[in-house]
């Protein structure tokens, strides 16, 4: 009794994971998910954020001591000679000894930066402006494989629907060849007429075939792309998204823009810092002989100096003007180029809407013309079956009936490829 229990749970488990994979469902909006994550370029806004971290961390250092070790000997051949200057004076010139031709030093340099006119704050703006420049840019980057998972996912729909309707016919065609066949064996009908509907059998065939090909091979590369495992089974989910009229461009292209602006800004309080005054200490704690400036004592001693400065570059021959100014016309040309991209944008939108309202005629008219194709086709059955038309002429009717069924899934599909286009050229995410 305990093993048929076990069995049954391991049976039902089994069925469970069974229909699950089955039914495994795929959104527009996982797959760019997936694509994202999984593109070797995802890593790079963490990568950029380490080595931005780490300059960071040297441009704060500037505020710190800087500390030097020197070490030095040095020989001079003439110094001041005390006794000769003094020979004048009686009994003064034994009073001094000579002073010493070489000097050694060992000394520990200490400068502290007290006002730096806005230097390291400024080169700390223009490293954030350089973080977040080349975030966006890889954000660019990776944006551009929204085009591609669309194509892919997209093909993969179209073609499954394809197919679906294709298996139809080809199943509707099989059932008529069984009725013919009947009728041949009762000699009410002739075998030419089933070789005509076997012909077509053998082209819808072949056109499952090719739309297996394609779609295996799309599911591939989709599979590839985004790092999951896609197989027949998966149901691609039809996007729902309804484009409204963009008021707002919010392409990562245009943001770019607005951050190379940025970090030209950031350059220009740069270049104001250089004519700012710079105020410094330091200090020397040194071991040398003579120690310090006490040339009179011949002998190895400790000494230190301490002290501060003012440096300030009162005139620098108009180069920070002339920086400036080159900063300004760079600005204009980014100025221009994001209004020229804006614009490229907005007649690809208007195109691109165009598109829509034209496919939503199309899709509007398409069950209209469906449904009038099925009449025909049914009247033209009837017809075949009391003798009036041919096989062919049925056969005729029936691929009519079929083309307008795969144009008006084109259709649909292909509105909503446009919807979504007309999002990601405004830069609008799906939900």
């Amino acid at each position: 009794m305990i093993t048929r229990i076990i069995l049954l749970i391991v049976f039902l488990v089994s069925l469970s994971n069974h229909a699950s994979i089955a039914q495994k469902i795929l959104t527009l909006k996982e797959c760019y998910d997936m694509a994202l994550s999984t593109n070797a370029l995802a890593g790079e806004k963490n990568a950029y954020s380490d080595i931005s971290a780490i300059r960071d961390e040297n441009l704060k250092k500037g505020w710190l001591p800087g500390i030097e070790a020197n070490a030095n000997v040095t020989y001079n051949s003439d110094v001041v000679d005390f006794a000769a200057a003094t020979a004048s004076v009686p009994g003064m010139s034994s009073l001094f000894r000579p002073m010493p031709q070489d000097q050694y030093k060992l000394t520990l340099d200490i400068n502290q930066v007290i006002y730096d006119g806005g230097a390291i704050k400024s080169a700390r703006a223009i490293e954030q402006a350089d973080l977040h420049l080349n975030e966006k840019q890889t954000e660019t980057d990776l944006y551009k494989l929204k085009g591609q998972v669309n194509t892919y996912f997209f093909n993969i729909m179209l073609l499954s629907r394809q197919k679906e309707l294709l298996d139809n016919y080809l199943s509707l065609i099989n059932k008529r060849i069984s009725t013919m066949q009947s009728a041949v064996n009762n000699g009410v009908l002739l075998k030419p007429d089933i070789d005509i509907l076997t012909s077509e059998k053998l082209k819808l065939e072949q056109q499952i075939t090719e739309n297996n090909l394609r779609r295996d091979a799309l599911i591939k590369i989709l599979s590839d792309m985004t790092g999951s495992e896609i197989d027949n089974s998966t149901r691609f989910i039809l996007p729902d998204e309804t484009p409204e009229i963009a008021e707002e461009l919010t392409r990562p292209e245009l943001q770019m823009f607005d951050l190379r602006k940025e970090q030209l800004s950031a350059g220009l309080k740069m270049v104001q810092s250089k004519r700012m005054p710079k105020a410094f200490g330091f200090a020397t704690l040194g071991y040398g002989n003579p120690p310090g400036m006490d040339f009179f004592n011949d002998k190895f001693d400790t000494y230190y100096i301490v002290g501060a400065g003012i440096k300030w570059n009162i005139f620098d021959w108009n180069r920070a003007k002339n920086e400036k100014q080159v900063i300004s016309l760079q600005q204009g040309i980014i100025e221009n180029r994001k209004n020229d991209l804006t614009d490229n944008l907005k007649r690809q939108l208007d195109a691109k809407m165009s598109e829509i309202k034209s496919l939503r005629e199309l899709v509007k008219t398409d069950a209209e013309l469906m449904e009038l194709r099925k009449r025909i086709t049914a009247a033209s059955e009837s017809q075949y079956e009391n003798g009036i038309i041919t096989a062919t002429d049925y056969l005729n009717e029936l691929n009519s009936e079929k083309s307008v069924a795969i144009n008006s899934e084109i259709h649909r599909i292909s509105l909503a490829l446009a919807g979504i286009e007309y999002m990601n050229i405004s830069g609008k995410e799906i939900e």
